[in-house]
C-alpha cells in the first residue's frame, strides 16, 4: 500500500479513535453527576445506613465506571459530610452523634430563616397561595389520614420552592447539605405524637407572612419552627436516634 494510503488511514483511525475516547469520557462524566446523586439520596434516607462501607469495587461494578472516578464521587460526598475515610476500612457513611445533631439545628434555624426571608422579597406576594391552600387543605387531610410519606413529600416540595425563589446557590447548596444530613431525622420527627400538625399550622403561619410580603415576620416564624422541631427532637431524643 502506498506510504500516502497508509498515513491517511493511520490519520482517519487515530481520529475514530479519539472520537471514540472523546465519547467514552463525556459518558462516564454524565454518569459521575448521577452516581452522585443517587448516592446522596441513599444516604439521606439510610438506604445505605450510617457506618455502612461503600466499596470502590462494587460501586465501580453498578454504575459502569472507572474506579478513578468512584474516587473522585466519594471525595465529593467527604466534602459534603456524608462520608468519611477510615484507616484500614476506606469509605464509610457518616454516624452523627447528638451533640452534631443539634449544632446542625442550630446552624439551620438561621440558614432557612434566612431562605425564606429571601424567598418573600423576591417573589410577588400571591405566589404562595397555592402552598398556602394546599397546607389548609390537602396536607391537613393527609395528617388526618395518616398518609405521612405524602405529607413529607408535601413538605419537601415547600421547602423547595423556597429555596428556589431565595434564589441564591451558595445558600442553596449549604441548606441541600445539612437537610442531606438530617432527613431521616427529618422524617423521625414528623411521625412523633401531635409534631406533623403543630409542623402544619407553623408552616401556615409562615406562609400567611409570605403572602402578606411580611419577610421579617416570615423569617422570625421559620425560625420559631426550626426551634419547635429542635424542642421535639430534644423530648424524644432517645426514640429518634
Amino acid at each position: 500500500m502506498p506510504s500516502k494510503v497508509v498515513s491517511l488511514a493511520n490519520k482517519r483511525a487515530a481520529s475514530s479513535k479519539g472520537r471514540t475516547g472523546r465519547a467514552a469520557a463525556r459518558k462516564d462524566a454524565s454518569v459521575a453527576p448521577d452516581m452522585l446523586q443517587v448516592l446522596r439520596a441513599r444516604i439521606g434516607t439510610q438506604e445505605i445506613p450510617p457506618g455502612a462501607k461503600l466499596g470502590e469495587n462494587d460501586l465501580a461494578e453498578e454504575f459502569g465506571v472507572p474506579r478513578t472516578r468512584v474516587r473522585e464521587v466519594l471525595a465529593a460526598l467527604e466534602q459534603r459530610g456524608l462520608v468519611e475515610r477510615i484507616p484500614n476500612r476506606g469509605a464509610v457513611v457518616t454516624r452523627l452523634d447528638l451533640s452534631q445533631v443539634f449544632q446542625i439545628y442550630d446552624v439551620r434555624e438561621v440558614l432557612e430563616g434566612l431562605c425564606v426571608r429571601m424567598a418573600t422579597q423576591n417573589v410577588p406576594n400571591e405566589s404562595w397561595q397555592d402552598l398556602l391552600d394546599a397546607f389548609n387543605g390537602r396536607m391537613a387531610r393527609l395528617i388526618k389520614e395518616e398518609n405521612l410519606d405524602e405529607y413529607i413529600a408535601g413538605y419537601e416540595a415547600f421547602r423547595r420552592r423556597i429555596v428556589d425563589a431565595a434564589a441564591n446557590p451558595l445558600l442553596a447548596e449549604m441548606l441541600d447539605s445539612i437537610f442531606e444530613k438530617t432527613q431521616v431525622l427529618i422524617r423521625r420527627i414528623i411521625i412523633l405524637p401531635g409534631r406533623a400538625e403543630v409542623g402544619r399550622r407553623e408552616h401556615i403561619a409562615v406562609l400567611e407572612a409570605m403572602r402578606r410580603g411580611d419577610a421579617d415576620e416570615a423569617e422570625r416564624l421559620r425560625r420559631a419552627n426550626m426551634r419547635s422541631a429542635r424542642a421535639y427532637l430534644e423530648r424524644y431524643q432517645r426514640y429518634v436516634l
